[in-house]
């Protein structure tokens, strides 16, 4: 063949310093981009094959990914159909755009490399990101073909003519420039074809050659080493989304998980096998892992492929927000490999696909609640956070997971939300129609107010997830107008259910002024507002509440949502004192310095019970106790 040299066809100056700046936080990519290249023409050779238009023999088709550190190369070499010079000029020579101006103009607009590459087609170029000379050795497939030789060293010019090669394939060998001297380290190599290549259809064998052996001494003395060469296969080439369900046991599933995780120590719960052809190809698997009420660390645990090839882990414009809180992969060779935010955005199979997974989701939820609803209980403490979020958060989710989300109450009984509405409706109405969902956000904390609902039979839920501040409003917007939802610490038992029924205060105006100013004395904290009742007088003396209002929406400030100034305001406590119990008759009586003390004392208690009395208050109120004792 005769040697030529040419201009690559960019009609203004050098594009591979453009390349090299706006690509250089993303220059791993370069190995991506060969990598699939040459993935691309060995499945093409056995499309050809089967196709009948090559009667050779495929043979092994094994890409090598060879690192040279004394060379300062790497070369990625593939038994697949070649090239001739014509198609070298033709697909390596014309850069897949209509002129560098054009790039010039757009690469501005663009917000990462992947976004780069994909619009303006220069995968292959980006293997100048790190090289300062690149060669191609190449023979084609076709019959009487020559091997032909390219090489190009970061300018416009290149030159090409006969190769070397004498089997079929393509090696392309990358030159490292000082700058990249970091990828001619065996580690960071396999740590890239690990991320990228994990999962390619055609096996992958990294080799490095090293200069680390021991090899005796030289003639003063010092050890010599020799170059070594290690190589292993890096991938599965037919991984369990691949395959149809039917081929897979539970076994495969989990041990698939644990190649995609392999510092996981906790299994999923379950998990969703994706297949769909139309309108859209999709496959994947999806893993319910163990939450734990941890919102943010378990993000980005869903991998995107596009054939097998990785693209990212971070898929929200794929998957809805909520669905983040799952592992697994999805793959989509509708979604291109260098792929940007602005398509995801954008393109409509995105959002097909977004719908799909949503439904296929809440379709295994109902499945397995309806099949085996003792085992979805058992799981609703890992399960029931994802449930939330994604009713708050996706109105078609929500739809169908009314049907199957849990409410559980302090007894560990669970129920639907339809199932709660009909136990409580009849019995926990108050004198104007209301139904009240009593609920707990701290059992133990609040274990004197839920005996004193348990005493008048009501029922109180467990509601101490950190959604639940904000699904409380979801329970009182979905039950219709007459339900509504009240902690049980915030106010008295007959406050928070109030019947028809009127209990007499036993107290004259006097009596109760005057018990009003013992403890607004004795107490001296603008945070407690006091408040003479009538309670029953089995009632606790004296109760500390936060209105149900106001501490939810603190609550909500507090987790990000509602109106933010709310967590800037102090509590405002409610101070019940019951005018009934015996313990206010008895302070009635006492002289002004004993009556402080009995004030002191029950208001510290019923601080006490809720786990508000702390520090030098909590010192003073034990050494009182000692005193009365």
């Amino acid at each position: 063949m005769q040697e030529e040299k040419g201009t690559i066809s960019i009609h203004t100056e050098n594009i591979f310093p453009v390349i090299k700046k706006f690509l250089y936080s993303d220059n791993e990519i370069f190995l991506r981009e060969l990598v699939s290249n040459a993935v691309d023409a060995s499945q093409k050779l056995k499309r050809l094959s089967s196709l009948g238009q090559y009667s050779g023999e495929v043979g092994d088709l094994t890409i090598d990914v060879k690192l040279d550190e004394a060379a300062k190369t790497i070369t990625i070499s593939d038994n697949g159909i070649g090239m001739t010079a014509e198609e070298i000029k033709k697909y390596i020579n014309q850069i897949a755009f209509s002129g560098a101006t054009e790039f010039m103009e757009k690469f501005k607009e663009a917000n990462d490399a992947n976004e780069i590459i994909g619009r303006f087609g220069l995968g292959f170029y980006s293997a100048f990101m790190v090289a300062d000379q690149v060669e191609i050795d190449t023979l084609s497939y076709q019959e009487g073909a020559e091997p032909a030789h390219w090489t190009c060293d970061g300018s416009t010019s290149y030159e090409i003519g006969s190769g070397v090669r004498s089997t079929r394939g393509t090696d392309v060998i990358l030159h490292i420039n000082e700058d990249s001297s970091e990828f001619l380290s065996q580690s960071k190599i396999q740590d890239i074809l690990n991320k990228y290549a994990k999962f390619l259809p055609v096996a992958i064998r990294f080799g490095t050659k090293t200069n680390s052996e021991p090899d005796g001494e030289d003639e003063e003395g010092k050890p010599k080493y020799k170059s070594v060469e290690i190589d292993n296969i890096i991938n599965n080439t037919n991984p369990a989304w691949t395959k149809s369900p039917s081929e897979l046991s539970d076994q495969d599933y989990l041990d698939f998980y644990h190649e995609l995780y392999p510092y996981s120590t906790d299994e999923p719960l379950f998990w969703i096998h994706l297949n769909v052809d139309y309108p859209f190809n999709l496959t994947g698997i999806l893993y319910f892992p163990k939450i734990k009420n941890e919102l943010e660390l378990q993000r980005n645990k869903i991998k995107l492929y596009s054939r097998q090839v990785f693209i990212t882990d971070e898929v929200k414009d794929i998957v809805p927000e909520f669905l983040m809180l799952l592992h697994g992969v999805i793959d989509s060779p509708d979604i291109p490999l260098n792929v940007s935010r602005s398509f995801l955005q954008a393109d409509s199979n995105v959002k097909k696909i977004n719908n799909y997974i949503t439904k296929k989701v809440a379709d295994k939820l109902q499945e397995i609640y309806k099949s085996d609803r003792k085992g979805f209980e058992e799981k609703w403490t890992d399960i029931g956070l994802f449930i939330k979020y994604g009713m708050l958060s996706d109105e078609k989710f929500a739809e169908k997971a009314n049907e199957f989300c849990l409410l559980r109450n302090v007894d560990g009984n669970h129920f639907t939300i339809k199932e709660y509405y009909e136990k409580v409706k009849d019995l926990q109405v108050d004198k104007n129609g209301q139904i009240i969902y009593l609920y707990t956000s701290d059992k133990a904390l609040q274990d004197g107010f839920i005996a004193r609902a348990k005493q008048k039979e009501y029922d109180v839920l467990e509601l101490d997830g950190p959604l639940d501040s904000h699904f409380t409003g979801y329970l009182e917007q979905k039950g219709g107008e007459k339900v509504q939802l009240k902690r049980i610490d915030s106010d008295v038992i007959d406050k928070l259910i109030q019947k028809d029924e009127q209990i007499e205060l036993q107290l004259t105006a006097d009596e109760s002024k005057k018990v009003s100013e013992v403890f607004e004395k004795a107490i001296a904290r603008a945070d407690m507002k006091v408040e003479v009742d009538a309670l029953h007088s089995d009632d606790l003396p004296v109760s500390v509440t936060l209105d149900e209002f106001m501490r939810r929406m603190k609550d909500m400030a507090k987790n990000g949502g509602g109106m933010g100034f709310y967590g800037t305001l102090p509590d405002n406590y409610k101070v019940t004192v019951n005018g009934n119990h015996p313990l206010v008759k008895k302070l009635i009586d006492a002289d002004e310095a004993e009556a402080n003390i009995i004030a002191k004392q029950a208001f510290d208690l019923a601080l006490l019970s809720r786990g508000l009395l702390t520090g030098a208050e909590l010192t003073a109120f034990v050494k009182r106790s000692v005193d009365m004792i």
